[in-house]
This record gives structure tokens, C-alpha cells and sequence, in this order.
């Protein structure tokens, strides 16, 4: 029976590796599956569903009247939890994007500014090949349909109702039966009879990441996501048992999930992995979670700086806060997908739907990346509105002298055009 705690170390020996989403060989073994259904469509699609799923599916597209008729096929209490969980994702996206605003401003000789306009089609994909995961459907559908987007199709290798209500209530048009790269590769490229889509999002595992990486520039993607990961920062307040069942939560995820503690305690630190071994070996998932535990720590810092500099350099996906003044801390942490304030805000609630999105960056990304948002399915288009009567001769003359000194004569002459007298050709020394 794996029992094992968190093990204790001191932060100075602990070390922070950034390493690259996904793997070469998985990469290049995505990169041909992706080429595969980019050329073959709905046969070779079909044909990798076959290979890597072991299943057949007819139809392989689902519409909107056979994911309600799948909704309905839901008992009644499970649809309220669907309904209740859609509903609170949706009023979370739909006020991220009443922040959101146009812009217009003056600008010499004119106007200029920005509109708001969400892609057309947006491919969102859930994971499901163990068990269904309707809360990816409803993280990604429901937000993508509050950004307005206006054709949202999920993906998933999962054909169980939960996943195909989900999708309906959350507002999908279409329900593509397929998982992995060739899914990714799928949405990206369409297939005879289905139309590819301009942006895909969602959660999924390394082949999915690494079709994710090869399809970039054709297609937009939310982010290269890895294994999960949870950070708890926890002081002499903290309830061991809590965080020790947090951690487990994250850890269960898969062999490969991260997680950390981090403390200026040695005495948490201590009772936090004695809490973990105790409950551990009680759970049912414990041989997964067991080998992520093992590979986890929980890291004692010297100062409160030291603990403020750890986090930081882990960037996590979830970052919790069990300690005294969570408020006050948070603003000296820089870098997090996620946060949790205080002892109740356990993470498993931004996994189930309070509002946020789960879909978070992961492996350090969190320095340069967001989670999945309404402002993800959102293109942010800018314009320019030059007055002809009233030509500002100055910004003409800036624009033609530094077209003149890049070199580039044929710009300089479009921007002189634009005077109503003769601009004499600045040259350089």
C-alpha cells in the first residue's frame, strides 16, 4: 500500500526546471497523425479513432437536437448540477466581458482606436477517455458562447451522455467524436462536411498539447498546457488535514501532477506530510496519487521573501493560500494561473465551476500566459481614420523621414502623396 508522505526540504536545495511542454518524440509522432487527417480527412480521422480510441462512431457529428435529446436522457438532479455549475461559469465570462471595451481617441490628422469582435468559429475540446469530464465542456463551450463567439463545436474522445448534455447546455452546435492529436488535427483542418475552426481551446494530455504545437499559426490556441500543478502557502494557521487533502486533490490527476508545499514553517511542513501519508492511505485513487505525492515537496523557507521568491520561480497553475492575511500576501506574488484565498477556497472549487476558468497555464507559463478567459475568443482589431481635408503635415513628414531612412522609398511616397503641397525629401547625411 502506498503511504508515503510529502517529503520535507529545505528550499535552498530545491530546483525549479523549466522544461518544454511536451517532448520531441511525442511532438514529431503528433506532427505526422496531424498530417495524416490534414490530407486523409474523414477517413483517416476515422482511422486514427479506430487505432488510438479502439471505438467507431456513427455518427461521427453530432448536431444540437441529438445533444438536447442526450441532456434529456440525463436524471433530473444531475441536470440541475449541469445547469447550476453553466450557469455560474456564464455570469463569471459574461462580466470579463463587460470589462472589456471599445476605443476610440484622437490622433493627429484624425482618429484611431480598437473594436472588440470574438473568433467564428471556436473548436473546444474536453478530454474524457477514462471518465467523462463535463466540467472541460462547460469551462470552454459556455465561456466561448459568452465572448459571442458564434459557432462552438466540442471535441472529445468521451461519448457518455454527461459529456453530450454539457455540450448542449452549454450552448455547442456540434459534438465532433474524437480525441488526441487527430482531434486537434480535425478541428483545425475540417474534414468533408464539417468546417474547420479558427480557435481551440481545452484541456487535454501530451498528444493533444503537442498537435496543439503543430497546428499553431493555422489555427489559434489557447495555450501548450502540461501536467497540473498546486502550490499551497501555508503559515502556522493552516490546518494540515485541509491542505493535505487539497494537495491529494491535485495529485490524484495523474502520475505526473506537481505538487508543493511551501512554508516558513518546519512544523507544518512536518504535519502536512504526516496528514498526507494518514489520508492517503485511505484513498481510493492512492496509486496515482501516491507516485505524485512522492515526487512532490514540501519546501521550509528561511524568510518570508524566500517563500515569496519560491512561489515565483514555480509559477504555478494553482496557487492557495492557507494562512493568516492571504489578501496581503497575494500582491507580492507575480506569477500564478490561479489563486485560492484562504482555507475554504480549495482549489477542487475552480476545478467544479464557481466561476473562474480551470483551464490554466501550467510548467512556468504563468509568467507569460493567462487562463483560458473570454479574452481568449477575442480578436482585438484596430483602425485608422485620416482626415483628407485636414492633412497633419507634421506626422506626414515623421512618417516620409522614416520611411526615407529604413530605405524604403515606395512608403515615403505613399505618405507625401497625402500632402497638399510638396514635401521636400529629407536625406540623410
Amino acid at each position: 500500500m502506498v503511504s508515503a508522505g510529502l517529503p520535507v526540504v529545505a528550499a535552498r536545495d530545491v530546483r525549479f526546471p523549466r522544461a518544454d511542454p511536451v517532448d520531441g518524440e511525442t511532438l514529431e509522432r503528433a506532427r505526422s497523425i496531424v498530417g495524416s487527417v490534414r490530407d486523409g480527412g474523414e477517413v483517416a480521422l476515422r482511422a486514427a479513432i479506430a487505432q488510438f480510441e479502439g471505438r467507431r462512431f456513427d455518427p461521427l457529428v453530432l448536431d444540437r437536437e441529438q445533444l438536447k435529446a442526450a441532456y434529456k436522457r440525463l436524471a433530473p438532479d444531475t441536470r440541475g448540477v449541469l445547469e447550476r455549475t453553466c450557469s455560474r461559469i456564464t455570469d463569471f465570462a459574461r462580466a470579463q466581458r463587460a470589462c472589456l471595451a471599445t476605443l476610440e481617441i484622437a490622433v493627429p490628422g484624425g482618429r484611431a482606436g480598437h473594436d472588440l469582435e470574438p473568433v467564428a468559429r471556436a473548436g473546444c475540446y474536453a478530454p474524457g477517455g477514462n471518465y467523462p469530464l463535463p466540467s472541460s465542456v462547460l469551462m470552454t463551450a459556455a465561456t466561448a458562447r459568452a465572448a459571442g463567439v458564434g459557432s462552438v463545436v466540442v471535441a472529445s474522445p468521451s461519448s457518455d451522455d454527461l459529456m453530450l448534455g454539457a455540450a448542449w447546455l452549454a450552448g455547442a452546435d456540434e459534438f465532433l467524436h474524437a480525441g488526441g492529436a487527430h482531434a486537434i488535427a480535425a478541428l483545425s483542418y475540417g474534414f468533408e462536411g464539417f468546417d474547420a475552426v479558427d480557435f481551440v481551446a481545452g484541456p487535454g494530455n501530451r498528444w493533444v498539447t503537442a498537435a496543439k504545437a503543430v497546428v499553431i499559426g493555422r489555427v489559434g490556441v489557447d495555450m501548450l498546457a502540461g501536467p497540473s500543478e498546486l502550490v499551497v502557502v501555508a503559515d502556522e494557521t493552516a490546518d494540515p488535514e485541509l491542505v493535505a487533502a487539497d494537495l491529494l486533490g491535485q495529485a490524484e490527476h495523474d502520475v505526473d501532477a506537481i505538487v508543493r508545499l511551501v512554508t516558513t514553517n518546519a512544523s507544518v511542513a512536518q504535519a502536512v506530510s504526516e496528514a498526507c501519508a494518514s489520508q492517503l492511505a485511505q484513498l481510493e485513487t492512492r496509486q496515482v496519487a501516491g507516485v505524485s505525492l512522492a515526487q512532490g515537496a514540501a519546501i521550509v523557507c528561511s524568510s518570508r521573501q524566500e517563500l515569496i521568491d519560491v512561489v515565483n520561480r514555480c509559477a504555478p497553475e494553482h496557487l492557495e493560500l492557507h494562512c493568516a492575511q492571504p489578501g496581503e500576501l497575494l500582491p507580492a506574488i507575480q506569477h500564478y494561473g490561479g489563486a485560492f484565498l484562504g482555507t475554504q477556497s480549495a482549489e477542487v472549487f475552480g476545478d467544479y465551476g464557481v466561476g473562474p476558468n480551470h483551464v490554466l497555464p501550467t510548467g512556468g507559463t504563468a509568467r507569460h500566459t493567462g487562463g483560458l478567459s473570454v479574452l481568449s475568443f477575442i480578436r482585438v482589431r484596430t483602425w485608422l481614420a485620416l482626415d483628407a481635408q485636414a492633412p497633419d503635415e507634421q506626422l506626414i513628414a515623421d512618417v516620409a523621414a522614416l520611411a526615407d531612412c529604413e530605405g524604403l522609398a515606395a512608403h515615403a511616397a505613399s505618405a507625401r502623396k497625402r500632402l497638399r503641397r510638396p514635401l521636400t525629401r529629407l536625406r540623410s547625411e
